[in-house]
């Protein structure tokens, strides 16, 4: 039996016999994006629409704003939109009398990232973790060796692949729990860029599919099996073998639980790992 199959093999166990609930495995500070001249936190959309960037500071601030802390923009920076809005009483005239009204009053602002301007002092976050990371060498080797690896990139408290930038994008390495998890995080979104039209062409990562649709639960079906396979080549499954399996059952539920899908997925992401380690489909690794 090879990598795969035993992998997939030791999936599927855990998945009949119950899995833990899922977690994401990194922290990026507070997670709340906040003023740096007010201090205060955005609410509402806006957490969602500063979160989604790629930064890792939590602090925000206008042009202006920049300008008044005696710093500046840097040029070809681009800025990120925030709303705001709030109920007005409206003093509304009709035939027969005069009644109040409420209206909704709704403005936008541009603000940048602390990390997108220069002579600003930032100030730290007294939320951010900082844990230990010590790259581990079979784990480099691997992701030096995708030949055609995608740019990555990292900061944010996101990690998604973008099929038509060809780019990962990661949470940094000191805020994950384990530099195992980071690695693990890390393959899975090389997975899905091994789906890109240049290089496996899957349909899944090629067509915009709904979250939680069957078509998505199903590539990520195929990355996070990928991860696994990945992992074991670094030797460091058995730290992320049950976090996988948990995150592979939460699909499962999309897909009606059928653990075939696991089986059927295994074919591609064995393709997947192929791929990024540079080897036939199928071929084994050396002893």
């Amino acid at each position: 039996m090879d990598v795969y199959q035993i992998v997939t093999d030791r999936i599927i166990s855990m998945l009949e016999r119950g899995t833990v609930p899922w977690r994401k495995c990194w922290q990026a500070g507070s997670g709340m994006p906040r003023n740096v001249v007010s201090k205060k936190e955005y609410r509402g959309v806006n957490v969602f629409l500063l979160s989604a960037m790629q930064y890792s500071s939590p602090y925000w601030l206008t042009f202006k704003q920049a300008q008044d802390l005696g710093g500046h923009v840097r040029k070809g920076e681009k800025s990120s939109m925030v709303v705001f809005w709030k109920m007005l009483d409206k003093l509304e005239e009709d035939e027969a009398a005069s009644s109040k009204g409420m209206i909704p009053m709704l403005r936008y602002y541009q603000l940048f990232s602390v990390e997108q301007c220069e002579g600003i002092t930032v100030p730290s976050d007294p939320d951010e973790i900082v844990n230990p990371f010590t790259p581990i060498d079979r784990a480099e080797q691997i992701v030096s060796g995708y030949k055609d690896c995608p740019s990555i990139h990292y900061g944010g408290n996101r990690a998604f692949y973008r099929p038509l930038e060809d780019r990962v994008q990661m949470p940094n390495q000191h805020t994950f729990d384990s530099s195992e998890l980071f690695y693990q995080i890390l393959f899975h979104e090389l997975g899905h860029s091994s789906g890109a039209k240049h290089r496996l062409a899957r349909k899944e990562v090629l067509e915009v599919n709904n979250f939680g649709s069957e078509p998505y639960a199903s590539e990520e079906l195929v990355a996070d099996l990928c991860s696994s396979f990945l992992c074991a080549h670094a030797g460091i499954s058995n730290e992320t073998i049950e976090q996988s399996a948990s995150y592979i059952d939460g699909w499962l539920s999309v897909l009606r639980k059928d653990k075939r899908m696991v089986v059927m997925a295994a074919a591609q992401a064995q393709k997947a790992a192929d791929w990024i380690l540079g080897r036939k489909f199928g071929e084994e690794e050396p002893a």
